[in-house]
């Protein structure tokens, strides 16, 4: 049996950086910083690519477009035809997103990027209708987001919840301010559900996967 082992900075920076970024994805970094948001990192957008397509998503959810790198990163891994939708309040950084989108040459009909609050917006989405969806927005509404998610879902659909760690704070006991205990609260939630079989990857500030059992 292998020994348990232990955290190795190095290893996870040389993982986080294992796929290495083309020019429209850093245009696309760069208008995020521009303003202020806080996009998905390089190991955690290189995992969305890898699990739209492992599981063909031709339907899938963004909850929080960013400036379109997850975004990106999504439609990577779906098929030619498959369709993303992408909810996020601010309206600058969907703008800059469509810049992303247009740098990737994405055909229009294939990223549908609603403008508005998540929670006003998935309920009006179609029941057992996505392969995927992604969590990615304000982490106080991250338990609402969650039943969303499980209906919008089909049997067999992929949840992923970006910044499950929370800079680390998740798996410190004595870190209780809001964020922290929402954030903690959703894995504590998918990880009891039993209508979920759920896993927790350490790429970027953690990416906790879900898949919907049937």
């Amino acid at each position: 049996m292998s020994p348990t082992p232990a955290k190795q900075p190095a290893s996870w920076a040389y993982a986080e950086q294992f796929v290495p970024e083309d020019e429209v994805l850093q245009a696309a970094r760069a208008r995020a910083a521009d303003l202020d948001a806080d996009p998905v990192p390089p190991g955690v957008a290189a995992a969305l690519t890898v699990l739209a397509a492992a599981v063909r998503a031709r339907t899938a959810v963004e909850v929080g477009t960013g400036a379109g790198v997850s975004t990106l990163a999504l439609l990577r891994g779906m098929p030619e035809d498959g369709v993303l939708t992408s909810i996020d309040t601010d309206g600058e950084r969907q703008r800059a997103a469509r810049e992303a989108l247009a740098d990737e040459g994405v055909r229009s009909n294939r990223a549908r990027l609603i403008p508005g609050r998540a929670l006003e917006v998935l309920p009006r989405l179609s029941d057992a209708a996505y392969d995927l969806v992604l969590l990615d927005g304000d982490e106080r509404e991250y338990s609402a987001y969650l039943e969303q998610a499980l209906r919008l879902l089909r049997p067999g659909g992929l949840l992923a919840v970006d910044d499950a760690l929370w800079n680390g704070r998740v798996a410190d006991p004595a870190a209780r301010d809001a964020a922290t205990a929402a954030m903690r609260a959703v894995g504590d939630a998918v990880r009891e559900d039993e209508r979920w079989t759920p896993a927790l990857l350490p790429c970027g500030d953690g990416l906790l996967l879900a898949v919907k059992r049937a």
